[in-house]
């Protein structure tokens, strides 16, 4: 529990602290007032001041803002002057808006160039070594444990890692004698196939080991670019699949459902975890652009009107923009965490 906390606010605390910074810093350089950069909503734990901006990280590590002074429909701009945000350009306020996300997109490419760099690539190897056994499957009943070498299944000999496959592949449920290598000791055991039901294959639950290459800086950035414009692509596929696919929507996953899967990467280690942070945080810059009110993608859609417009929206209508956004963002975060806790 302790480790599934400790790992859920790194994550979380590290995709807002990123976001957030993206339009704080794009707010200063346009000159805007910034008046609060916060981490995390609630009670503050801790807060200080520096120039005109205040500090703060707050109790619940689940968002954060910026109070930019004039944002607030109900604030008196008149304080801030020029500097205020909606007195500043429109070409200004989109900058700001959309920095966020494009940090969101920024950090992946930063965490796998470092994971790259530092650790080198990992294929698979070819060798029947077993790397993993999976809790509760036919490999573990049997025995098999990790560093274990695979010689025979039924008496044929097993010289790549795809040989396992392909002497059980229809075997699903029948009785299959296998030698392997533990030290220097052969040994025998039985194991039983069963099918994966997402994947219908027969499988015996045990994962191969990997070989680690190391990289220079110019081949490790060139990864990280593929790799996220890979993830990227199936995510857009997959945010696709959401709206037009039946029952997609019940794999969608809320703050719980996340902080669960924290913990469990970060079971296998540091580096893991940070795959995770670089993969959510692409989800969250993606999302955060869709054009729904209360998002950064929905207030990019109100300044593109008015810029075709020529002038503002009056603040009446986007204040009931917005509340139509919030109450949008809380019924999916409702519907989300239901998922979470059916799960």
């Amino acid at each position: 529990m302790l480790l599934t906390i400790v790992s859920a606010v790194f994550v979380f605390g590290l995709l807002v602290l990123v976001h957030e910074w993206g339009h704080f810093v794009t707010a200063k350089m346009t000159g805007m007032r910034v008046d609060e950069f916060a981490i995390g909503f609630g009670p503050t734990l801790l807060n200080w001041q520096k120039g005109e901006t205040k500090y703060a990280l707050r109790a619940i590590p689940l968002g954060g803002f910026n109070r930019i002074a004039g944002m607030d429909f109900d604030e008196d701009e008149n304080d801030a002057g020029e500097r205020a945000y909606y007195r500043r350009p429109v070409w200004a306020r989109m900058i700001v808006i959309l920095a966020g996300s494009f940090m969101n997109f920024v950090l992946p490419l930063v965490l796998f160039f470092l994971i790259f760099a530092f650790t080198g690539v990992q294929t698979p190897n070819t060798e029947p070594v077993v790397g993993d056994v999976i809790a509760g499957a036919p490999a573990q009943s049997a025995g098999l444990a990790s560093g274990d070498k695979i010689l025979t299944i039924n008496g044929q000999p097993v010289a790549e890692w795809k040989d396992i496959s392909a002497l059980i592949s229809d075997g699903a449920g029948k009785p299959y004698e296998v030698t392997y290598q533990r030290g220097d000791e052969t040994k025998a055991t039985t194991v039983i196939p069963m099918e994966d039901e997402a994947t219908k294959r027969v499988v015996i639950g045990i994962q191969g080991t990997l070989v680690t290459e190391s990289v220079n800086p110019l081949e490790a950035a060139y990864l990280s670019v593929d790799k996220t414009w890979s993830i990227f692509k199936s995510m857009l596929g997959a945010l696709v699949m959401l709206f037009t696919q039946e029952g997609a929507s019940s794999e969608l996953s809320g703050p719980i459902g996340v902080a669960q899967m924290a913990g469990e990467v970060a079971q296998h280690g540091f580096i893991p975890l940070l795959n995770f942070a670089a993969f959510l945080s692409l989800n969250l810059g993606i999302v955060n652009l869709l054009p729904v009110p209360a998002l950064d993608g929905g207030h990019f859609v109100t300044l593109c009107i008015e810029a075709v417009r020529g002038k503002q929206m009056s603040k009446q209508a986007m204040y009931y923009i917005q509340t139509v956004g919030v109450v949008l963002l809380i019924s999916l975060m409702i519907f989300a965490t239901f998922n979470d806790i059916t799960r």
